[in-house]
């Protein structure tokens, strides 16, 4: 008898960070000692059904201490050998399982942008139920493959993760931008889809670890460009001002970096300086175009007070001059009032009025102001 009891059956050290550890001999000695770890439960299957379980500690295979084990006696061997399966299944939970993926590609509703979505995170795996599992994956399954569980269960959880951040973000209630301040709906409603179709296979997945829903490289840039884009114009009040103002920009900052297109640069910096006065042009009244405000929304500037204009008019001939001027009076060329020679403003409408030309009498050459004798002839200039 105590020759029999030479043989224990456990987990090998290299093998129990497993989910699902499969004892490679079918057939099991009767009397063998079998050591199961606290964190493990063994169970004998025949015929794709559990018949035994033994739960953590010594045991020692006997019909005695596991009467269901008389059903598996191997008489041809003289019922020294018992004929089933034994598995080892872990009860402790599996963190910092990887998972990750293309999510899909859908339009951002702030932006209307299509754009890719990508998933990249650890999860914690563990098993609900050893016997349902065995019985549900044994023929189908490789349980001896250390990844094959993992492996399966990080595709289910990929696929329900689409599921669930395509439909937040097509029904509105996510914006591409910030998702990461929706991570905790996000894992709860993700968890619960996965283990609705894990339940039926004994395993559950606990929680899930770090894990970042991120754009495609070439996305996240265009779609912060846009957002750069759009502030700046609602800042410049419309788009040409906006375009100019980033050609001038882009130029002298070619300038400063001593590119070889220097030339081009100084002229794209004049181009977009140039449209920057254009719109400005086209927002002054005088210009014919509507006063626009340097803010959007913004109230728009009143345009600058104008001085009147003064202008000398040419020497008029006798026939020509009014009335005012032969009795000595200074016409307003605003309103047509006669003022006093003396009169530097329009008594009628304030207007600055014209200063007229005084001629030589001899040679009828024009003299300044101040001039007291004609330059061409010397003759005493008129008071």
């Amino acid at each position: 008898m105590a020759w029999f009891e030479r043989e224990f059956i456990a987990v090998p050290d290299g093998h129990k960070d497993q989910l699902v550890y499969k004892w490679p001999d079918v057939n099991i000695r009767r009397y063998s000692r079998t050591i199961v770890n606290a964190d493990q439960i063994a169970l004998f299957v025949k015929s794709g059904h559990v018949v035994a379980t033994m739960g953590p500690g010594r045991h020692r295979v006997d019909a005695d201490e596991l009467p269901v084990l008389g059903a598996l006696v191997d008489t041809v061997t003289g019922n020294n050998f018992y004929r089933a399966e034994l598995y080892f299944v872990s009860t402790r939970e599996f963190a910092g399982v990887r998972f990750g993926g293309r999510l899909d590609d859908i339009a951002d509703p702030a932006s209307e942008q299509v754009v890719t979505l990508r998933v990249f995170g650890e999860f914690a795996l563990a098993i609900r139920d050893p016997a349902q599992l065995i019985t549900s994956l044994v023929g189908t399954t490789d349980l001896t493959d250390p990844a094959g569980i993992q492996s399966w269960c990080a595709d289910l959880l990929l696929k329900s993760m689409k599921m669930t951040v395509s439909h937040g973000i097509s029904n509105g209630e996510w914006q591409v931008l910030g998702l990461s301040a929706q991570l905790q709906p996000i894992e709860t409603e993700v968890v619960r889809r996965t283990n609705l179709t894990l339940y039926e296979y004994g395993l559950r997945i606990s929680r899930m670890g770090n894990f970042d829903i991120t754009l495609a490289p070439e996305d996240a840039e265009r779609i912060k460009r846009l957002a750069k884009d759009v502030t700046y114009i609602r800042l410049a009040g419309d788009f040409q001002r906006y375009a100019a103002g980033e050609m001038a920009l882009g130029a002298g900052q070619g300038m400063a970096n001593g590119h070889s297109g220097a030339e081009g640069g100084f002229l794209g910096a004049t181009l977009g300086l140039g449209a920057i006065g254009n719109m400005g042009a086209m927002g002054h009244p005088g210009a014919g175009g509507p006063a626009a405000s340097p803010w959007a929304g913004g109230p728009a500037s009143p345009p600058p007070q104008q001085p009147a204009v003064t202008r000398t008019p040419p020497p008029a001939r006798d026939e020509d001059v009014p009335a005012a001027l032969t009795a000595g009076e200074t016409v307003c060329t605003g309103c047509g009032t006669g003022n006093p020679r003396s009169a530097r403003f329009c008594m009628q409408c304030g207007t600055r009025l014209a200063v007229l030309p005084r001629h030589c009498t001899e040679c009828g050459t024009e003299l300044t102001a101040a001039a007291r004798f004609c330059g061409a002839c010397g003759t005493a200039a008129p008071a």
